[in-house]
């Protein structure tokens, strides 16, 4: 029995074993076929057209078993490597001519996956779903006929009624961005039907609305390029391809290697395509403005770079963008792709690669990638290129800095002279290149290493400046006090000794006090004045200093001019040394000593206004409001989460399972009373979020109107360096929180941009509209 038994045992180990075997090897076999697909057309001793009918070959062998996956993988790379493109619908065309129901499922793979990113908003990855079928039509995969058919279905969207601009932009950019691919193969087969597609899209582009156009625009002129709206752009190169029939020379064609096989594959035609209705959910691209840097002059040796309406402009921009988005998580990797793209012997790569990069880290309203991606990107060219690259970036660093006076403002934010206007815009660049560079070095080590003539610019020293350290202030009737309560921290004592202390200060005159007699700005000056210059040594000492005095700050900043006060105060010691600034008032807005209207109230007061076009106070400013919106989101989560879990509570509550009440769940009623204080937190929340935009905006007309008021009075030109700047930090406002600002647009609307206000200050406001329109 007992050797019956142990034989049993030793079978179902050797199975278990067995099928242990068949799911390594599966999973090894898979490896290999996912692999082997994303590394064709990467480096190799065969051709490439050898290496796609090997794999071609390989995959074929492997359909009957592991047809699902290669579906899967190809789908993948179809939006996630769209460079390679051309490469992958050659592959797709091979298998299809060998095995033709392979060809329809891939087929139908692609068009359910260009519903799904439609569907949940990922509109890029939808574009290169539509070019990959478009591509397919070149390996004879997919009929010419029903890709027109379903391109007219897209060009129908522009002619329905209530349509926003921004998703009939998208299915016309669907279309023309495709046509460089597979223009001519459609217009030999269909070619009236592509005329009036054509025609349906011209007609569309003359009456589209280009309100938004000059919020867009790095720079204020259009010298020496013009900045022309993607769409326009787009639409130039591909009448000049039309002109040109359809010719396009640049673009890499494996399939043409292969026309005697695939023209004898059986084609397929796409599944019935609906776009779906448009709804409050959807969430369409937003346009930008084509980034123009350089022509055939800036290049002088070597291959010409292409006009800027020729099709290979287009083409060699939009690849270079794709590979930058498929490895920008790898700068080693996506440099060495870069530098190896196709063709590159034909044009001017290193002029077009430093364009385009320049090109996404100014565009508005935010760069596609983070900002420290685009430098260490540069890095790591230079170092693959150390011969020619560094003087094409010398080149445009120098082009840059001659046009600084035409740069939107938060463009010249991104970029990481000497006039005898100090306060010009070339001056006013470099002392905040070298006020950043103060934060990744010392003062001394700066002043070593800038030329004696750019001493003016240099930043002040960023020392602590205490009012009440100075024998030149002995004299002021709180001093004193200041020297008190200096002694008082230095022995530790208590809150309450503390606070007695700052009584004995004598109280100004009514007319500085509040109503309440709760406001007492000499005490808060004194106290802060005094505790930040004992804790001046470090960021460390000032947090401390912070938390561990957090309960006499409370008391004085009882009140809203109590908080902005504190502010002031910290800016009155620390004025020269901006990053203390800004982390301190960042603790501060943590620690909930000051609140985020206050901040606000602060930076546009009158005692910033000699400080209102630095760029410190708007790293404060931003950086406030995105705190304000993650605190919002973060009780958003916590609400929903409470939600979920009083619903699966409920659907428990009619369970009479032993072990469902045994869990050790929470009460219903308690879960209940969660989501109605998590419900009364958010309706704060949003409501303080709201605050802070119309104290923001309200605060921005105020000074404009003023500004505005006055050149008429004086019969001035509005266009000054300062309301050049302030409109530019307007529009980035706008910009840089679109997403959370739309949600109040009708508050916006009917408080404070209405109809009666000055023209120049509401045409922010409807550019801004005309984005999602």
């Amino acid at each position: 029995m007992s050797r019956r038994r142990r034989s049993d045992d030793d079978g179902a180990g050797a199975a278990q074993a067995s099928k242990r075997r068949r799911t390594s090897e599966a999973v090894d076999i898979e490896d290999r076929l996912e692999s082997l697909i994303c590394r064709v057309g990467e480096k190799s001793t065969s051709s490439l057209e050898s290496n796609l009918e090997g794999l071609a070959g390989v995959l074929e062998a492997d359909l009957p078993n592991y047809k699902s996956k290669i579906l899967r993988i190809l789908t993948a790379v179809a939006r996630l490597l769209p460079e390679k493109l051309t490469v992958y619908s050659t592959l797709a065309g091979l298998l299809n001519a060998r095995n033709y129901n392979f060809g329809g499922d891939l087929v139908e793979s692609l068009v359910r996956l260009l519903k799904e990113a439609i569907r949940i908003n990922c509109y890029s990855d939808a574009v290169y779903v539509v070019r990959f079928l478009a591509d397919l039509v070149n390996c004879h995969v997919i009929s010419a006929p029903s890709l027109v058919s379903m391109f007219e279905i897209f060009v129908a969207v522009t002619q329905e009624d209530d349509n926003p601009q921004v998703r009939a932009d998208w299915y016309v950019y669907a279309i023309l961005s495709s046509l460089p691919w597979v223009g001519k193969e459609l217009y030999e087969k269909k070619d009236a039907e592509m005329d009036k597609i054509l025609s349906t899209i011209e007609s569309y582009l003359k009456q589209r609305k280009k309100t938004h156009l000059s919020l867009l625009q790095v720079w204020s002129s259009d010298a020496p390029h013009p900045q022309e709206e993607y769409l326009d752009c787009l639409w130039a190169q591909i009448q000049r391809m039309r002109a040109d029939r359809w010719q396009e020379r640049h673009l890499l064609r494996p399939y043409l290697a292969f026309d005697s096989v695939l023209c004898e594959a059986l084609q397929h035609n796409l599944p019935p395509f609906t776009p779906p209705p448009n709804n409050c959910d959807a969430v369409y691209p937003i346009p930008h403005v084509v980034f123009r840097l350089f022509d055939y002059t800036d290049a002088p040796e070597g291959p010409v770079m292409p006009g800027s309406h020729s099709i290979e402009r287009f083409v060699i921009e939009e690849n270079l963008h794709c590979i930058m988005k498929s490895h920008w998580k790898e700068r080693k990797a996506c440099a060495a792709q870069l530098l190896s793209y196709p063709g590159r012997n034909k044009i001017p790569l290193n002029y077009m690669i430093v364009e385009v990069i320049f090109g996404e880290l100014f565009r508005l309203p935010s760069p596609p990638h983070v900002q420290v991606m685009y430098t260490s990107l540069l890095i790591e060219l230079c170092k693959l290129q150390p011969s020619s690259l560094p003087q094409v970036l010398a080149q445009t660093t120098e082009m840059l800095y001659m046009r600084i006076e035409k740069m939107n403002v938060t463009c010249l934010d991104r970029s990481d002279c000497l006039t005898l206007d100090q306060g010009g815009p070339k001056p006013k660049f470099v002392r905040e290149v070298l006020e950043k560079c103060l934060r990744l070095s010392y003062y001394q080590r700066i002043v070593e290493n800038v030329p004696e003539n750019f001493a003016p610019l240099l930043p002040a020293s960023p020392a602590c400046l205490h009012k009440y350290g100075e024998e030149s202030n002995s004299s002021l009737p709180e001093y004193p006090i200041a020297q008190a309560l200096l002694e008082a921290i230095r022995s530790k004592k208590s809150n309450e000794e503390m606070l007695s202390i700052l009584k004995n200060i004598p109280q100004l005159s009514h007319e500085d006090d509040d109503e309440d007699g709760t406001f007492f700005p000499l005490k808060i000056e004194v106290f802060v004045q005094t505790l930040l210059y004992l804790a001046s040594k470090s960021f460390s000492h000032s947090f401390s200093a912070l938390a561990k005095f957090h309960e006499i700050f409370k008391i004085l900043a009882d009140t809203d001019e109590g908080k902005v006060h504190i502010l002031k105060s910290m800016y009155e010691i620390w004025r020269n040394h901006p990053q203390m600034m800004a982390v301190l008032t960042d603790k501060m807005i943590r620690t909930r000593i000051v609140d985020c209207s206050a901040v606000a109230n602060w930076l546009f007061s009158s005692d910033m206004s000699q400080e209102f076009t630095r760029l410190y106070v708007w790293e404060i400013l931003h950086s406030t409001v995105r705190k304000m919106n993650k605190h919002v989101m973060k009780v958003q989560l916590e609400l929903e989460d409470a939600r979920d879990r009083l619903e699966r509570q409920h659907h428990r509550s009619g369970s009479d399972d032993e072990d469902d009440r045994g869990l050790g769940m929470d009460e219903p009623g308690l879960v209940e009373e969660q989501v109605d204080r998590l419900q009364e937190r958010l309706e704060a929340a949003q409501s303080e979020q709201k605050n802070l935009f119309l104290v923001i905006f309200q605060r921005f007309i105020m000074i404009l109107t003023e500004h505005l008021v006055r050149c008429e009075t004086t019969g001035t030109d509005i266009h000054s360096p300062w309301y050049n700047n302030c409109i530019q930090r307007l529009q980035q406002t706008f910009l840089q929180h679109q997403n959370t600002i739309q949600q109040y647009m009708v508050t916006l609307e009917n408080l404070l941009f209405t109809s009666d206000l000055d023209p120049h200050i509401l045409a922010v406001f409807q550019q801004f509209c005309a984005l999602t329109a």
